[in-house]
């Protein structure tokens, strides 16, 4: 029996090393380009997708911070907005609580509003720290920041809603509404509505999701392909709701403006109309303008993203879905301005915390090196 060759004390180093530099840098076939080679060496994606999709990697998935899936400018941007939002919306919440003047229903709708894009700009935070943080974003993790955003933003949209129909009523029976809008009705309305949005924000963690069956999910992962479709519907159906609410207050607004001017006979024998009639068609005007405004910004912020969620593939870059969520994520952002800044007891109230408060907190310096 012939015994095995032994190996000299340099030949197994000399055979790794030969070995090691086979494997990875192989050149390729002869009829294989460079490109191929480098795309078979490349690793596939974590989370089972399309490897890659649409021929690129989609945005948020690349080797960003944390690691896992990454972060994106996009979700830098989302991070900025949420920021603005929840800096403005708290200043509003801190205005309504501090100011006993500022109970009235109207100012409990408004602050109902700016709670839930309070929570929309927090969500977006959070969903941009824990993609820093973790790698990857756990499941349980993903379902409360889907949870806390989806919730928000349904009670942002529920919030508009209120307001809108309490413009409305506020002005089509002012005699009898002014009388039934109680502030124990108003919370109660409040507290069913956000009862309401918080079932829906449960749902994902209830196990309506998309998590156990990626190729059902939509773009707004992780919802599915049917509960985005039923949720962009539900936004669609309430922005057209909304719509003809405030062209009935259009109508109503412009009623009433000509029944004052028949009533105080602001038009003289020659039939040219005296200044407090322009002063009145102006302001009647002015409302139309604003209210216009307030429709074109839900429209532009939020139908887009509405119709892309109903008709995309997830198999779209996501670049695309970044892109129409960024405006509606900036809504949030504008609802305190609208709403909040424009209202002429908020902005007193403001002015007044800051005559009080910050110039008080720059002058004890002053007195205090004038003491020195």
């Amino acid at each position: 029996m012939v015994p095995p060759p032994t190996q000299s004390p340099l030949e197994a180093p000399l055979q790794m090393l030969l070995q090691a530099s086979a494997t990875p840098g192989s050149s390729p076939d002869p009829g294989t380009s460079p490109n191929a080679a480098t795309d078979a060496s490349s690793p596939p994606p974590p989370d089972g997708s399309p490897w890659p999709p649409n021929g690129s990697w989609p945005v948020g998935r690349g080797r960003g911070l944390g690691g896992g899936e990454g972060v994106s400018p996009w979700d830098i941007a989302l991070c900025a907005a949420g920021t603005v939002m929840a800096f403005e919306n708290a200043l509003v919440l801190a205005v309504l609580c501090c100011t006993p003047s500022l109970r009235a229903p109207t100012f409990m709708l408004i602050g109902s509003l700016a709670l839930a894009d309070l929570l929309a700009g927090v969500g977006l935070v959070a969903n941009f720290v824990a993609r820093c943080v973790m790698d990857p974003v756990s499941d349980a993790v993903a379902l409360c920041l889907a949870g806390l955003l989806l919730s928000a933003f349904s009670a942002s949209a529920c919030s508009l809603l209120a307001i809108t129909v309490d413009r409305y009523l506020s002005l089509y029976s002012a005699l009898t509404y002014q009388a039934e809008r109680t502030l124990p009705f108003t919370c109660g309305l409040l507290a069913a509505l956000w009862l309401t949005c918080l079932g829906i924000g449960a749902l994902p963690a209830m196990g309506w999701h998309c998590l156990d069956a990626p190729a059902t999910c939509s773009v707004l992962s992780p919802l599915t392909k049917d509960q985005a479709a039923g949720l962009s519907v539900s936004y669609l159906f309430l922005f057209s709701f909304i719509l003809h609410l405030y062209l009935q207050i259009c109508r109503v607004a412009f009623r009433h403006a000509q029944q004052i001017a028949v009533q105080r006979h602001i038009v003289n024998n020659a039939g040219s109309p005296l200044p407090s009639a322009f002063c009145l068609v102006s302001g009647t005007r002015k409302g139309v303008s604003t209210l216009s405004l307030v429709l074109a910004t839900f429209a532009f912020c939020w139908v887009p993203l509405a119709v892309y969620a109903m008709v995309a593939d997830p198999t779209y870059p996501q670049v695309y879905t970044y892109y129409l969520a960024l405006p509606a994520a900036c809504h949030s952002a504008i609802n305190p301005v609208v709403y909040g800044f424009r209202n002429p007891e908020i902005r007193r109230s403001l002015n007044v915390a800051y005559t009080t408060y910050l110039r008080s907190l720059f002058s004890r310096p002053r007195a205090a090196t004038s003491n020195v």
